[in-house]
Protein backbone atom coordinates (compact mmCIF):
# COMPACT_ATOMS: atom_id res chain seq x y z
CA UNK A 1 0.00 0.00 0.00
CA UNK A 2 1.18 3.51 -1.14
CA UNK A 3 1.78 6.86 1.46
CA UNK A 4 -1.22 8.12 -0.27
CA UNK A 5 -3.68 5.02 0.00
CA UNK A 6 -2.33 4.36 3.32
CA UNK A 7 -3.48 8.15 4.33
CA UNK A 8 -6.63 7.91 2.74
CA UNK A 9 -7.17 4.65 4.47
CA UNK A 10 -6.60 6.57 8.12
CA UNK A 11 -8.71 9.43 7.21
CA UNK A 12 -11.75 10.22 8.99
CA UNK A 13 -14.18 12.85 7.99
CA UNK A 14 -16.78 14.80 10.41
CA UNK A 15 -19.12 16.96 8.32
CA UNK A 16 -21.95 18.80 11.02
CA UNK A 17 -25.25 19.12 9.25
CA UNK A 18 -28.49 20.90 10.24
CA UNK A 19 -31.53 20.77 7.51
CA UNK A 20 -28.68 19.94 4.22
CA UNK A 21 -30.69 17.93 1.89
CA UNK A 22 -30.12 20.45 -1.42
CA UNK A 23 -26.05 19.56 -0.81
CA UNK A 24 -25.32 16.94 1.72
CA UNK A 25 -25.47 13.85 -1.05
CA UNK A 26 -22.74 15.13 -3.30
CA UNK A 27 -20.67 16.76 -0.57
CA UNK A 28 -20.70 13.29 1.18
CA UNK A 29 -19.87 11.83 -2.66
CA UNK A 30 -17.13 13.43 -3.00
CA UNK A 31 -15.64 13.90 0.50
CA UNK A 32 -16.25 9.66 0.04
CA UNK A 33 -13.09 10.03 -2.38
CA UNK A 34 -10.75 11.43 0.10
CA UNK A 35 -11.41 10.17 3.14
CA UNK A 36 -12.24 6.39 4.54
CA UNK A 37 -15.18 7.18 6.80
CA UNK A 38 -17.54 10.10 6.39
CA UNK A 39 -19.39 11.03 9.57
CA UNK A 40 -22.44 13.20 8.58
CA UNK A 41 -24.17 14.44 12.37
CA UNK A 42 -27.53 15.48 11.75
CA UNK A 43 -28.17 18.33 14.62
CA UNK A 44 -32.08 18.09 14.65
CA UNK A 45 -32.66 18.55 10.91
CA UNK A 46 -36.33 18.89 10.04
CA UNK A 47 -35.89 18.04 6.27
CA UNK A 48 -34.37 14.83 4.65
CA UNK A 49 -30.24 15.14 5.49
CA UNK A 50 -29.98 12.45 7.50
CA UNK A 51 -31.69 9.92 5.10
CA UNK A 52 -29.87 11.69 1.61
CA UNK A 53 -26.08 11.60 3.84
CA UNK A 54 -26.61 7.90 4.58
CA UNK A 55 -28.08 6.85 0.98
CA UNK A 56 -24.85 8.83 -0.02
CA UNK A 57 -22.52 6.73 2.03
CA UNK A 58 -22.02 8.29 5.31
CA UNK A 59 -21.92 7.22 8.71
CA UNK A 60 -25.23 9.28 10.23
CA UNK A 61 -25.35 10.24 13.84
CA UNK A 62 -28.55 12.19 14.86
CA UNK A 63 -28.40 14.77 17.94
CA UNK A 64 -30.93 17.27 18.90
CA UNK A 65 -30.53 20.24 17.55
CA UNK A 66 -27.75 21.56 20.06
CA UNK A 67 -25.37 23.44 17.71
CA UNK A 68 -22.57 23.15 15.85
CA UNK A 69 -20.47 22.38 18.88
CA UNK A 70 -21.93 19.48 20.01
CA UNK A 71 -22.14 17.92 16.45
CA UNK A 72 -18.87 18.37 16.25
CA UNK A 73 -17.82 16.62 19.63
CA UNK A 74 -20.49 13.88 18.71
CA UNK A 75 -18.94 13.46 15.36
CA UNK A 76 -15.23 13.89 17.00
CA UNK A 77 -15.90 11.12 19.47
CA UNK A 78 -17.78 8.24 16.92
CA UNK A 79 -14.21 9.07 14.83
CA UNK A 80 -11.48 8.37 17.56
CA UNK A 81 -13.61 5.35 17.70
CA UNK A 82 -11.66 4.24 14.29
CA UNK A 83 -8.54 5.21 15.17
CA UNK A 84 -7.33 7.45 12.42
CA UNK A 85 -4.53 9.01 11.61
CA UNK A 86 -5.94 12.49 10.81
CA UNK A 87 -9.85 13.95 10.74
CA UNK A 88 -10.96 16.43 9.03
CA UNK A 89 -14.41 18.96 9.28
CA UNK A 90 -15.95 20.52 6.39
CA UNK A 91 -19.59 22.09 6.27
CA UNK A 92 -22.61 20.34 4.62
CA UNK A 93 -23.40 23.32 2.71
CA UNK A 94 -20.98 22.32 -0.64
CA UNK A 95 -19.29 25.66 0.40
CA UNK A 96 -15.74 23.66 0.41
CA UNK A 97 -14.18 21.61 -1.80
CA UNK A 98 -13.73 18.15 -1.03
CA UNK A 99 -10.79 17.86 -3.03
CA UNK A 100 -8.81 20.29 -0.92
CA UNK A 101 -9.04 17.49 1.88
CA UNK A 102 -5.63 15.92 1.24
CA UNK A 103 -3.89 19.57 1.34
CA UNK A 104 -5.42 20.39 4.37
CA UNK A 105 -4.82 16.85 6.39
CA UNK A 106 -1.12 16.60 4.96
CA UNK A 107 0.63 18.81 8.00
CA UNK A 108 -1.30 16.50 10.33
CA UNK A 109 -0.04 13.62 8.43
CA UNK A 110 3.66 15.17 8.31
CA UNK A 111 3.84 15.24 11.64
CA UNK A 112 4.89 19.17 11.36
CA UNK A 113 0.90 20.29 13.36
CA UNK A 114 -1.98 19.17 15.43
CA UNK A 115 -4.22 21.44 13.97
CA UNK A 116 -4.53 22.49 10.37
CA UNK A 117 -7.35 25.60 9.56
CA UNK A 118 -8.28 25.73 5.48
CA UNK A 119 -7.84 29.34 4.95
CA UNK A 120 -10.65 31.35 2.98
CA UNK A 121 -7.73 34.33 2.95
CA UNK A 122 -4.63 33.10 2.31
CA UNK A 123 -3.29 33.13 -1.27
CA UNK A 124 -7.27 33.79 -1.84
CA UNK A 125 -8.16 31.72 -4.71
CA UNK A 126 -12.40 32.23 -4.68
CA UNK A 127 -14.60 35.14 -4.93
CA UNK A 128 -15.58 36.14 -1.67
CA UNK A 129 -18.50 38.98 -1.55
CA UNK A 130 -17.04 42.11 0.30
CA UNK A 131 -19.48 42.00 3.06
CA UNK A 132 -18.49 38.40 4.06
CA UNK A 133 -14.60 39.47 4.08
CA UNK A 134 -15.54 42.92 6.61
CA UNK A 135 -17.40 40.86 8.69
CA UNK A 136 -15.01 37.65 8.82
CA UNK A 137 -12.01 39.68 9.37
CA UNK A 138 -13.39 41.84 11.89
CA UNK A 139 -14.40 38.38 13.86
CA UNK A 140 -10.22 37.25 12.98
CA UNK A 141 -9.15 40.25 14.32
CA UNK A 142 -11.10 39.73 18.07
CA UNK A 143 -10.23 36.67 17.98
CA UNK A 144 -7.02 36.61 17.36
CA UNK A 145 -6.16 39.58 19.72
CA UNK A 146 -7.69 38.12 22.81
CA UNK A 147 -7.04 34.26 22.40
CA UNK A 148 -3.27 34.60 21.34
CA UNK A 149 -3.39 32.34 18.61
CA UNK A 150 -2.33 34.38 15.15
CA UNK A 151 -4.70 33.05 11.97
CA UNK A 152 -5.97 35.00 9.00
CA UNK A 153 -9.35 32.83 8.89
CA UNK A 154 -10.70 32.19 12.60
CA UNK A 155 -14.23 31.59 11.81
CA UNK A 156 -13.09 28.57 8.53
CA UNK A 157 -15.46 25.43 9.24
CA UNK A 158 -12.62 23.54 7.09
CA UNK A 159 -10.12 21.65 9.86
CA UNK A 160 -8.10 19.25 10.11
CA UNK A 161 -7.56 17.71 13.48
CA UNK A 162 -4.14 15.02 15.16
CA UNK A 163 -5.49 12.03 17.43
CA UNK A 164 -3.64 13.94 20.31
CA UNK A 165 -5.34 17.43 19.32
CA UNK A 166 -9.02 16.04 19.45
CA UNK A 167 -7.85 14.32 22.70
CA UNK A 168 -7.47 18.22 24.47
CA UNK A 169 -9.96 19.82 22.50
CA UNK A 170 -12.95 20.85 25.33
CA UNK A 171 -15.90 22.63 23.11
CA UNK A 172 -18.59 24.39 25.06
CA UNK A 173 -19.75 26.94 22.78
CA UNK A 174 -23.59 26.94 21.43
CA UNK A 175 -24.60 28.48 17.75
CA UNK A 176 -21.14 28.96 15.30
CA UNK A 177 -18.79 30.40 17.32
CA UNK A 178 -17.06 27.24 18.18
CA UNK A 179 -14.37 27.39 15.50
CA UNK A 180 -13.42 31.06 17.97
CA UNK A 181 -13.38 28.91 20.48
CA UNK A 182 -10.88 26.47 19.25
CA UNK A 183 -8.25 29.15 18.89
CA UNK A 184 -8.08 29.32 23.09
CA UNK A 185 -8.09 25.59 23.44
CA UNK A 186 -5.40 25.69 20.82
CA UNK A 187 -3.31 27.92 23.24
CA UNK A 188 -4.11 26.53 26.43
CA UNK A 189 -3.22 22.91 25.03
CA UNK A 190 0.11 24.55 23.36
CA UNK A 191 -1.15 22.66 20.23
CA UNK A 192 0.78 23.03 16.74
CA UNK A 193 -1.51 24.89 14.34
CA UNK A 194 -0.66 25.84 10.51
CA UNK A 195 -3.41 27.23 7.98
CA UNK A 196 -3.21 26.22 4.24
CA UNK A 197 -5.04 28.32 1.36
CA UNK A 198 -8.33 26.46 0.22
CA UNK A 199 -11.21 27.75 -2.48
CA UNK A 200 -14.91 28.30 -1.57
CA UNK A 201 -17.77 28.58 -3.33
CA UNK A 202 -21.18 30.17 -2.08
CA UNK A 203 -24.32 28.20 -3.68
CA UNK A 204 -27.05 29.34 -1.32
CA UNK A 205 -27.77 32.34 0.44
CA UNK A 206 -26.96 33.08 3.93
CA UNK A 207 -29.04 31.39 6.53
CA UNK A 208 -28.31 33.19 9.12
CA UNK A 209 -28.45 37.25 9.78
CA UNK A 210 -24.97 37.99 9.68
CA UNK A 211 -25.33 40.86 12.55
CA UNK A 212 -26.66 38.32 14.79
CA UNK A 213 -23.76 35.71 14.09
CA UNK A 214 -21.14 37.92 14.89
CA UNK A 215 -22.44 39.03 17.96
CA UNK A 216 -23.13 35.48 19.17
CA UNK A 217 -19.24 35.19 18.56
CA UNK A 218 -18.37 38.17 20.42
CA UNK A 219 -20.72 36.92 23.24
CA UNK A 220 -18.88 33.62 22.79
CA UNK A 221 -15.60 34.93 22.93
CA UNK A 222 -16.22 37.13 26.04
CA UNK A 223 -17.44 34.37 28.14
CA UNK A 224 -14.34 32.19 27.13
CA UNK A 225 -11.99 35.18 28.47
CA UNK A 226 -13.88 35.41 31.59
CA UNK A 227 -13.48 31.64 32.32
CA UNK A 228 -10.10 31.73 31.43
CA UNK A 229 -8.83 35.25 32.95
CA UNK A 230 -11.33 35.77 35.21
CA UNK A 231 -8.54 38.02 37.41
CA UNK A 232 -8.21 40.07 34.29
CA UNK A 233 -12.13 40.32 34.04
CA UNK A 234 -13.53 40.70 37.38
CA UNK A 235 -10.67 41.32 39.82
CA UNK A 236 -9.02 43.71 37.64
CA UNK A 237 -11.98 46.68 37.12
CA UNK A 238 -13.13 45.55 40.85
CA UNK A 239 -9.34 46.87 42.16
CA UNK A 240 -10.37 50.27 39.62
CA UNK A 241 -14.00 50.46 41.13
CA UNK A 242 -12.51 50.31 44.51
CA UNK A 243 -10.09 52.73 44.07
CA UNK A 244 -12.72 55.57 42.83
CA UNK A 245 -14.85 54.49 45.98
CA UNK A 246 -12.46 54.65 48.47
CA UNK A 247 -11.00 58.13 46.58
CA UNK A 248 -14.80 59.34 46.61
CA UNK A 249 -15.39 58.65 50.48
CA UNK A 250 -11.89 61.02 51.35
CA UNK A 251 -13.23 63.17 49.31
CA UNK A 252 -16.10 63.25 51.59
CA UNK A 253 -14.41 62.70 54.47
CA UNK A 254 -12.01 65.52 53.91
CA UNK A 255 -14.54 68.23 53.01
CA UNK A 256 -16.25 67.39 56.44
CA UNK A 257 -12.74 67.61 58.37
CA UNK A 258 -12.47 71.24 56.19
CA UNK A 259 -15.85 72.63 55.64
CA UNK A 260 -18.30 70.96 57.89
CA UNK A 261 -20.69 69.62 55.17
CA UNK A 262 -21.71 66.19 54.41
CA UNK A 263 -21.96 65.50 50.93
CA UNK A 264 -24.68 62.39 51.06
CA UNK A 265 -24.49 62.24 47.32
CA UNK A 266 -21.15 61.13 47.28
CA UNK A 267 -20.96 59.55 49.91
CA UNK A 268 -23.64 56.93 48.76
CA UNK A 269 -21.87 57.12 45.61
CA UNK A 270 -18.72 56.18 46.73
CA UNK A 271 -19.57 53.21 48.92
CA UNK A 272 -21.45 51.72 45.71
CA UNK A 273 -18.76 51.93 44.29
CA UNK A 274 -16.01 50.65 47.04
CA UNK A 275 -18.78 47.67 47.47
CA UNK A 276 -18.44 46.97 43.49
CA UNK A 277 -15.16 46.66 43.55
CA UNK A 278 -14.90 44.10 46.63
CA UNK A 279 -17.70 42.04 45.11
CA UNK A 280 -15.71 42.13 42.04
CA UNK A 281 -11.90 41.19 43.40
CA UNK A 282 -13.82 38.66 45.18
CA UNK A 283 -15.75 37.01 42.48
CA UNK A 284 -12.15 37.07 40.28
CA UNK A 285 -9.93 35.28 43.08
CA UNK A 286 -12.54 32.87 43.47
CA UNK A 287 -12.92 31.93 39.80
CA UNK A 288 -9.47 32.02 39.32
CA UNK A 289 -9.16 29.48 41.93
CA UNK A 290 -11.92 27.16 40.53
CA UNK A 291 -10.42 27.31 37.08
CA UNK A 292 -6.55 26.74 38.98
CA UNK A 293 -7.96 23.80 40.31
CA UNK A 294 -9.75 22.48 37.11
CA UNK A 295 -6.82 22.87 35.05
CA UNK A 296 -4.26 20.68 37.48
CA UNK A 297 -6.74 18.12 37.78
CA UNK A 298 -6.87 18.00 34.00
CA UNK A 299 -3.92 17.83 33.70
CA UNK A 300 -3.35 14.79 36.11
CA UNK A 301 -5.90 13.06 34.62
CA UNK A 302 -3.80 13.49 30.80
CA UNK A 303 -0.70 12.68 32.57
CA UNK A 304 -2.00 9.42 34.09
CA UNK A 305 -5.82 8.07 33.13
CA UNK A 306 -5.14 4.92 35.15
CA UNK A 307 -4.59 6.36 38.36
CA UNK A 308 -7.24 9.03 38.26
CA UNK A 309 -9.58 6.71 37.26
CA UNK A 310 -8.31 4.15 40.13
CA UNK A 311 -8.81 7.11 42.62
CA UNK A 312 -12.26 7.81 41.54
CA UNK A 313 -12.97 4.32 42.19
CA UNK A 314 -11.58 4.54 45.51
CA UNK A 315 -13.41 7.48 46.68
CA UNK A 316 -16.46 5.89 45.63
CA UNK A 317 -15.97 2.86 47.05
CA UNK A 318 -15.22 4.42 50.59
CA UNK A 319 -18.31 6.61 50.02
CA UNK A 320 -17.07 9.63 48.40
CA UNK A 321 -17.93 11.31 45.45
CA UNK A 322 -15.12 11.86 42.78
CA UNK A 323 -14.18 15.23 41.77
Amino acid sequence: MNSENHALSNTVAVIPAYNEERFIASVVFLTRQFAATVIVVDDGSTDHTAYLAEEAGAHVITIEHGGKAAALSAGFHYAMGLNPLVVVTLDGDAQHDPADIPLVVAPILDGSADVVVGSRFLNRQSQIPIWRQVGQHALTYVTNTVSGVSLTDSQSGFRAFSPHALKNLRLRSEHLSVESEMQFEIRSHALKVCEVGISVQYLDKMKRNPIRHGLQVLDTILGIISRKHPLLVFALPGVLLACIGLTTEWVVLRTIDVRHILLMGHAIYGGFLLLAGLVLVITGVILHSLESIVARIRQEVATNPRHASASDSSSSLQGGSPL
